[in-house]
């Protein structure tokens, strides 16, 4: 460089002070011209690095080695979506071969086996597709390493950075495998969950996710490490018993008319199960409908609502009593009950 030179030499002019005036003007020449011959220098440096980075980017592409590792890769990635797709066709054919035609007129049991079934087919296409996709991978890896033991160090120090910095997921892998193990839902319950408040059937059972169909069709996808409780409908629907208490006969027959409408809802329409009177010597009338979960306000607002307009304030005897009870979990509750005097 000729700055640092041209710049001793200015300094060495203004100590001794008996320099004349047209060195001084030639000294600020030579320092110019090693200014302008600084970018110069720099830009040549950077373009040569530059030149050489991307020479060796498409010198390693079109290496006859990487070519021959790429197209290994494609062949790994299609044999293993290859299987992945047989695998998902024919396994759950197998886990499915005992399963009968007709599902109708099955009981409780034989339906509760089937969810199982179902269960484990949506467990096993999550499942599978992880462990496909983890294999693929190491694959990949010892393609390119040509060293299988470095690629499955590698992948493990990669799983042990990754489950530090998703823990959420191991969480959610955690929480299904717990709801696996006690059995909480099956595919094809019908549950409500917390805190997000949803409700609907489920569609497919993950280790990580759990996915709800809501009744407005809706696909709700939940990871099982959120779930703070889930509420089981194990029917699939709520009974409910609607207890009216009229003054006059004319009353009961409006009561009757009224509940004859609107039944596109119900699973099963509001239906007179008992009648018998009040002390008062009025009508009391023991209705039965059975709505899904979800749709309980059928029961508890809208249809209270319509019997009471039917009715009319001066002909009731007291508010509709709504309760839901199931008659075999009250029959199960007695055997729990000591008798009277032991």
């Amino acid at each position: 460089m000729a700055l640092l030179p041209a710049l001793a030499a200015m300094l060495q002019g203004e100590t001794t002070g008996g320099e004349k005036t047209g060195e001084t003007t030639g000294v600020i020449e030579e320092v110019g011209q090693a200014a302008q011959q600084i970018p110069e220098e720099t830009g040549n440096i950077l373009e040569t690095t530059v030149r050489d980075f991307f020479e060796g980017i498409v010198g390693y592409l079109i290496n006859a080695t990487f070519v021959a590792n790429v197209v290994a890769t494609v062949i790994v990635v299609l044999l293993a979506t290859v299987f992945y797709r047989i695998a998902v066709r024919f396994i759950p054919r197998v886990l499915r071969w005992s399963r009968p035609e007709d599902e109708e007129g099955l009981d409780a049991t034989a339906l509760a086996r089937i969810k199982r079934q179902d269960t484990a087919v949506t467990l096993f296409r999550q499942t599978l597709r992880y462990v496909t996709f983890a294999l693929v991978a190491l694959f990949v890896f010892s393609i390119f390493l040509r060293n299988v033991l470095p690629a499955i160090a590698g992948a493990t120090i990669l799983a042990a950075v990754v489950g530090f910095g998703a823990q959420s997921f191991l969480r959610d892998i955690i929480a299904g495998f717990f709801i696996l193990f006690e059995n909480q839902y099956s595919v094809g319950d019908f549950i409500a969950v917390e805190p997000t408040k949803a409700s609907g059937m489920v569609e497919e059972f993950g280790l990580r996710t759990t996915t709800i169909r809501a009744l407005s069709g809706e696909i709700i996808y939940i990871p099982n490490g959120s779930l703070t409780g889930v509420t089981n409908y194990v029917s699939g629907q709520q009974r409910f018993t609607v207890e009216v208490q009229l003054k006059d006969e004319q009353a009961e027959k409006r009561v009757l008319e009224e509940i004859q409408e609107g039944h596109e809802l119900y699973l099963i329409p509001p239906r007179l199960v008992k009648r018998d009177e009040t002390t008062e010597g009025g009508p009391r009338l023991r209705l039965l409908a059975v709505v899904l979960p979800s749709t309980a306000w059928l029961v508890e607002e809208n249809l209270v609502e319509r019997i009471k307009a039917a009715a009319g304030e001066d002909s009731l005897a007291a508010d509709p009593l709504v309760y839901k009870v199931d008659s075999r979990n009250v029959r199960r509750l007695r055997e729990f009950i000591p008798p009277e005097g032991s």
